[in-house]
């Protein structure tokens, strides 16, 4: 048999990329939250579900994208190159604060409090609008702009072959901040939510619930985006021994023996260090970051390798425009479920005047709600897809 030609680029990471950012639209978009099928949704505190990967998942692949973008500057840090990294960081941070800003301002003209409701239009709407002491500070977008902005400067400012080491250290030193801090409790006396509130203030943070307690606690926070950071780097470091060869058994090779090992060190180490997302414990890292690269590997295999990509054509039109998509996809949630027709908001309308009116199980209902929201969402991508059209975040 000849051997097949390879490209340096990968198509496996565009679709890896698609499917975690329509696996977030989809975990993000239930019917009812009340109604969700046990893999859908995430782990109440301690523990890993299907739903608690997407997320990590696309950090992962971030890290190896974040490598192949600055490889074209050679990693030669140059003030272009820092404005242009700074740049992109505010951008991806304020899409993050405008996101909260238009679902708290929507929510509110749609459902308004009493002394809302009291004032004129034009009342109504700039108190809708000057809602910035309740605004959410951090979260999936701001997250991903705090872990890019220290990745891609670590990478152009520290001599690659420290990477592995600066990872263990900021993994090592989250150990001992969560075990001395009581890290592990779901309580605002642990060192994770005492640290938000001191610095953000509750009334800019998210209110999580556990078995009916709900408190201040951000699953996004300032201390847990040290571990959120090395994980990043942990792509890109993998990315470093993984893109710099061109065969690609090579580097499925690789992919699978780096995730063998972090993902049995994570779950090995899980016994002492429980795996949590919620306060994005050294044990998630791990074990996250082993089965995102075994998983790339595989879809290497079969997409890259075998040829097998037909199926795959859905995915790829998230998966080449990742964060409009993601961006996209928060918008017309908000949307959906604010805009009212008949007093009747399009979300219920769909969920349970069209599905409720023939579907006699809930879930099953709500899971169809949210493969009719991420069809309505692909829909938009995939026109972009076919006219070629990449918008750049």
């Amino acid at each position: 048999m000849q051997p097949t030609k390879q490209s340096n680029r990968i198509l496996a990471l565009d679709i890896l990329r698609g499917i975690t950012i329509a696996g977030m639209i989809l975990v993000n978009n239930p019917g009812s939250w009340g109604n969700i099928y046990a893999p859908l949704a995430h782990a109440s505190w301690n523990g890993l579900t299907p739903t608690d990967l997407v997320f990590p998942f696309f950090m992962f692949i971030m890290g190896i994208s974040t490598f192949i973008s600055l490889r074209k500057s050679d990693f030669t840090p140059s003030g272009q190159l820092v404005w242009k990294i700074v740049r992109r960081t505010i951008v991806i941070f304020a899409i993050g604060l405008a996101i909260a800003w238009f679902g708290k301002f929507c929510r509110t003209l749609a459902n308004p409090p009493e002394e809302v409701a009291s004032l004129s239009l034009g009342g109504q709407i700039l108190a809708a609008a000057n809602s910035f002491d309740t605004l959410r500070i951090l979260g999936v977008m701001p997250r991903l702009a705090l872990c890019y902005c220290a990745v891609a400067f670590v990478a152009i400012f520290v001599k690659h072959r420290f990477i592995p080491w600066i990872i263990a250290l900021i993994l090592v030193a989250y150990s001992a901040i969560l075990i001395l801090g009581n890290g592990y409790e779901f309580s605002e006396q642990s060192i994770i939510a005492r640290v938000d509130l001191a610095v953000l203030g509750d009334s800019h943070m998210y209110h999580d619930s556990i078995d009916g307690v709900r408190i201040a606690f951000d699953p996004e926070g300032i201390l847990s985006t040290l571990p959120a950071i090395a994980h990043v780097l942990l792509g890109f470091w993998v990315a470093t021994f993984v893109m710099t060869v061109k065969d690609n058994h090579q580097r499925i090779e690789r992919l699978f023996i780096v995730g063998a090992i972090l993902t049995f060190a994570g779950f090995l180490l899980s016994y002492g260090l429980p795996i949590n997302k919620k306060i994005w414990s050294p044990t998630f890292v791990l074990t996250t970051c082993g089965l995102a690269s075994t998983l790339l590997a595989l879809l290497i295999w079969i997409i890259d390798i075998r040829g097998h990509k037909e199926w795959c054509r859905f995915f790829e039109s998230f998966g080449i425009n990742p964060l409009f998509m993601y961006v996209l996809g928060g918008v017309l949630s908000i949307l959906f479920g604010t805009i009212s027709i008949c007093d009747i908001s399009i979300h219920s309308l769909i969920y349970r005047e069209f599905l409720g009116s023939f579907i006699e199980d809930k879930t099953f209902a709500s899971l169809l709600y949210a493969l009719i929201f991420i069809a309505i969402n692909w829909s938009i991508g995939y026109i972009l897809y076919k006219k070629k059209i990449y918008i750049k975040i």
